[in-house]
């Protein structure tokens, strides 16, 4: 079992497509007018300037039983785990956030009505997050290359069938207070913009549930890589 490790100055990019996702827009099918262009990038620019990018990480080794993993004393369990990461050896668990910057700006732009704008920066924030997470799911897969082990896609609890009620779980074994991040009795984290996240490793793990993880990544070199890169959510 590690000690808990903070990642800060994250050099994050993020990727519109997500931010445009929010908005309710399809890549590739739905076209943004230019007045929605030009709100999205006063919001980016306004998210960037308040967002704080980090996240707080810890691995454990772990045991395997079906979809039930166990670490620490803690049961987790989570529908087809087994069959989308295959054997896996460890895990990590993280919180990653954007800090409360940004939603206390958005608060403010509804109370003054400034309404479009005000659902644009909130979409940033959910959209920076998302390339947090991704993020950090890829700085785990380059270490683990260095290590000779593969690292899973990362998963979170209320997603893929994974019960949200678990999320306290994942959190006894990787609190985020050292990022300043809370949660209620209600699984709810505050920031609000904040993403708990699980991923598996091993020699044998798979690497190819969904490919996401590999079209966002900026290791040209990567001899797990299952598809080509599209865009990172590394800052260059």
């Amino acid at each position: 079992m590690d000690a808990p490790r903070v990642l800060d100055d994250i050099p994050l990019a993020i990727d519109p497509d997500e931010v445009l996702r929010f908005q309710g827009y399809k890549a590739g099918v739905d076209v943004p007018t230019a007045d929605v262009l030009a709100l999205f990038d006063e919001a980016l620019a306004l998210g960037r300037a308040l967002m704080r990018p980090r996240a707080v990480l810890r691995a454990f080794p772990v045991a395997r039983d079906g979809d039930r993993l166990t670490a620490a004393g803690v049961t987790l369990t989570i529908p087809r785990v087994a069959e989308r990461w295959g054997a896996i050896d460890e895990i990590t668990a993280g919180v990653c956030t954007i800090g409360d910057a940004l939603e206390r700006r958005v608060s403010e732009l509804w109370e003054a009505r400034e309404l479009p704008l005000a659902m644009m920066l909130d979409s940033v924030g959910s959209g920076a997050v998302e390339s947090l997470a991704e993020y950090v799911n890829d700085q785990l897969c380059g270490e683990g290359i260095a290590r000779g082990v593969k690292v899973t896609n990362r998963v979170s609890p209320g997603y893929g069938g994974w019960d949200v009620a678990e999320q306290r779980l994942l959190w006894r074994l990787c609190p985020g207070d050292a990022l300043g991040v809370t949660i209620n009795d209600a699984c709810f984290m505050a920031p609000t913009k904040t993403i708990t996240i699980l991923v598996g490793a091993g020699a044998a793990a798979r690497v190819d549930d969904y490919f996401s993880q590999c079209a966002r990544c900026w290791m040209r070199d990567c001899a797990y890589r299952r598809a080509p890169a599209v865009r990172s959510v590394r800052r260059q």
